[in-house]
């Protein structure tokens, strides 16, 4: 069983995943039509700059290695949609494109990952981040059963007031279902996420 909320399901699947982290809150829900592809529809608020980006979101399954007992991935994702002002932002909508990587590595007990995006949405900004995580399973679950990781996001954003954070997190997963929770140290702020797969 392994432990990445991996952004191309099985062929047919559909997925949903929320995230919300220290600058921003996300939903995206995708379809997966071929095993190295899947499309979405994506919605990201950015809570810090008071602006949603509405976007349709590709991910390509670039390449996948295989081992006795690990597994790896490297995606491509990106997007392209419209940026519009939130609450008192009164900015005119912009066109908005985002694009990065995102690669993993595990077996059933270690976990490293990376991932990274710049995005681009005309007056209201653009951003880049990447993140690092490593983490490890305290016990080796079987099929069906409740899964637990215990991991560490190192994070940095150049532009932010705090470019560098840390999170520990805990993820836990059992079936369709895979949710993580942690609080970044470094600007007190809680990590949530949640994946299901239909």
């Amino acid at each position: 069983s392994f432990a990445s909320a991996r952004p191309v399901s099985y062929t047919g699947g559909w997925t949903f995943i929320e995230e919300s982290d220290r600058q921003a809150s996300a939903a995206l829900v995708h379809y997966t039509p071929a095993p190295s592809w899947s499309i979405g529809l994506r919605t990201e608020v950015n809570r810090e700059s008071d602006f949603a980006v509405y976007s349709v979101h590709p991910t390509l399954l670039a390449k996948r290695w295989f081992g006795r007992d690990y597994q790896g991935n490297f995606y491509l994702h990106g997007g392209i949609g419209v940026a519009s002002g939130i609450n008192d932002n009164v900015l005119n909508d912009q066109t908005a494109v985002y694009g990065g990587v995102m690669a993993d590595w595990e077996t059933r007990s270690l976990f490293a990952g990376y991932r990274s995006r710049y995005l681009d949405a005309g007056h209201f900004g653009d951003q880049f981040m990447h993140a690092a995580r490593v983490g490890f399973a305290p016990y080796e679950g079987d099929s069906g059963d409740l899964h637990t990781w215990l991991m560490l996001e190192i994070d940095h954003r150049p532009a932010h007031q705090d470019p560098v954070t840390a999170t520990p997190l805990i993820r836990l997963f059992k079936g369709p279902l895979l949710l993580e929770m942690g609080y970044n140290l470094t600007v007190n702020k809680p990590l949530l996420n949640f994946t299901y797969r239909f």
